[in-house]
């Protein structure tokens, strides 16, 4: 009975005394505990919690663009694994994610943070809408400006993420602003980070481009990463992969028949 009544007052000091900004912090810790453990479910849930930290306390600057970042995960892992209404959650998900990483933004404009998810949400937003419907809504130049901000600051910032966005975001913006050569710059500047030869993704994103730029032993150096990103443990840059190779071998064979 003793035991009960004292684990009933220290809970009544946890609950109602303490300061509204450990609570925060109290629900960031719980937050960052799921969504470092991974998984479509865990990011949704981490969400969840993220938010409710926001609740106690919503000008925390770590609150607001790991919240960013939740959502963006989340809606990336429903992409990736066909999720049912993928792109209804893309659209939804980027869109709110955008505008927890723009709080963060006026938080802390010096960190590469917001900026940074501002730009992945935007891009998950477009894999939802479509592209076009980004570029209409104005967020070609937004989504730019965030991860220039972002690799101005700090590119080496998760992994050299900023140096990897932006090659991406050159290499599949639509014409007119697609441009192959500045993808190709930031490719390669990736690949000179020691991230490149961990992940699949650099490898499939150069290759990929590689095949549309032609040109002497672009297909051959293609083929060599895209072998090598096969021995992902993702099965959705191991089909990516598979996708690109196939690609190339029709295409040998096309030439073959012509010349046959």
């Amino acid at each position: 009975m003793k035991s009960f009544l004292l684990w009933l007052v220290l809970f009544s000091v946890l609950v109602f005394i303490r300061p509204l900004g450990l609570m925060a912090e109290d629900w960031l810790s719980m937050a960052d505990g799921l969504y470092e453990q991974g998984g479509v479910e865990n990011y949704r849930r981490s969400i969840d919690v993220y938010l409710k930290a926001l609740k106690e306390n919503p000008n925390d600057y770590e609150a607001n663009w790991k919240c960013a970042r939740a959502y963006m995960k989340y809606a990336e892992e429903a992409k990736r694994q066909a999720i049912e209404g993928w792109k209804k959650i893309c659209a939804e998900y980027g869109k709110q994610g955008m505008k927890y990483a723009q709080k963060a933004i006026e938080q802390r404009p010096d960190k590469p943070d917001g900026h940074y998810y501002y730009g992945l949400n935007a891009g998950i937003y477009s894999s939802g809408v479509s592209i076009f419907t980004a570029l209409t809504e104005g967020l070609k130049k937004k989504t730019q400006s965030s991860f220039e901000k972002a690799y101005g600051l700090d590119k080496m910032y998760n992994e050299a993420g900023p140096i990897l966005a932006l090659g991406r975001f050159w290499a599949i913006v639509p014409w007119p602003y697609k441009d192959k050569k500045k993808a190709l710059t930031f490719y390669r500047e990736y690949q000179k980070t020691r991230y490149f030869n961990e992940k699949a993704e650099g490898k499939i994103y150069l290759a990929e481009l590689l095949l549309e730029l032609n040109g002497k032993g672009n297909k051959g150096e293609a083929k060599a990463l895209l072998k090598k990103a096969l021995q992902s443990d993702e099965k959705y840059f191991i089909d990516w992969a598979k996708r690109l190779l196939r690609k190339i071998e029709n295409t040998i064979d096309e030439k073959k028949a012509i010349s046959s």
